[in-house]
């Protein structure tokens, strides 16, 4: 079970943040999906404010209405609600790189200060602690997407100090290091987490916290965090979900639990 983000409030903290998420992506935009919590978000904001967002996942299918949530982007529901399905050299060429996607929402085991990404590796590359499972299209959509997305549940471990290995580009070591090393998509605009939001500092490009999930201080979420964490002077806190959007995200969960087999939807 999922611990609820604060006694008092009738969410928990994976649904505040899946439905901070989804808030950001608006209508009409081409949205290319990761598998896990980018997908959940994505398909949230499609089932509510953004309807007609185009989502598309590596495997080919462009304007995918799933009604029940993927298990891999090889799931032949993505394939049989989408608008027209084509080829992954298609996607990645003609769309990503055809400077065609709005936003990549992507999901990440670790990610530093500047909004780099692991996917790969914890511990040294020849002989790791822990082997993850690797890059599939990240650190292209990383790369090539207008700007991006990342969602992930945040700890000491998930956001370091140093990353032991950099999949997808962020922000480089800050600055205008992205610019510089010739990566044409604008890069991360926000990092959603079950504790709060962070932004990348427009000079610096070091993730700043600029809002805090109900119920969350300001100590938690450093707590959280691998580093110094730097905190915006105007502070926010996000706004509760609304009745209808957890009444959504919790019938999409609970429609692909049964779906698949388990016992229960959300995600842990």
């Amino acid at each position: 079970m999922t611990t609820p983000a604060s006694p008092t409030l009738d969410f928990t903290a994976t649904e505040i943040m899946t439905v901070a998420a989804s808030r950001l992506l608006r209508d009409d935009t081409v949205c290319f999906v990761g598998i896990g919590l980018p997908s959940t978000a994505a398909n949230l904001a499609r089932l509510t404010h953004a309807p007609d967002v185009v989502l598309i996942y590596e495997s080919g299918p462009i304007g995918a209405k799933p009604t029940v949530l993927p298990l891999s982007i090889g799931d032949g529901e993505l394939a049989l609600t989408a608008d027209t399905v084509v080829s992954t050299p298609e996607i990645f060429r003609y769309w990503l790189q055809g400077g065609r996607i709005d936003v990549g929402f992507l999901g990440a085991a670790q990610v530093d200060r500047f909004a780099n990404i692991n996917t790969t590796v914890i511990g040294a590359y020849d002989s790791p602690k822990v082997r993850l499972p690797g890059a599939g299209g990240a650190p292209e959509i990383a790369s090539q997407a207008k700007e991006v997305f990342i969602v992930l549940k945040q700890s000491t471990k998930a956001f370091v100090g140093k990353l032991p290995f950099i999949t997808s580009a962020g922000y480089l070591d800050g600055g205008d290091a992205r610019e510089r090393a010739g990566i044409p998509g604008k890069g991360p605009t926000a990092v959603i987490t079950d504790l709060g939001i962070m932004t990348p500092d427009p000079v610096t490009r070091e993730l700043t916290l600029t809002s805090v999930h109900p119920g969350v201080t300001v100590d938690q979420v450093r707590e959280a965090t691998g580093w110094d964490l730097k905190v915006s002077p105007d502070l926010k806190t996000t706004a509760a979900p609304e009745p209808q959007e957890l009444a959504a995200l919790r019938d999409l969960q609970a429609r692909t639990a049964k779906a698949h087999g388990q016992s229960g939807g959300g995600e842990g």
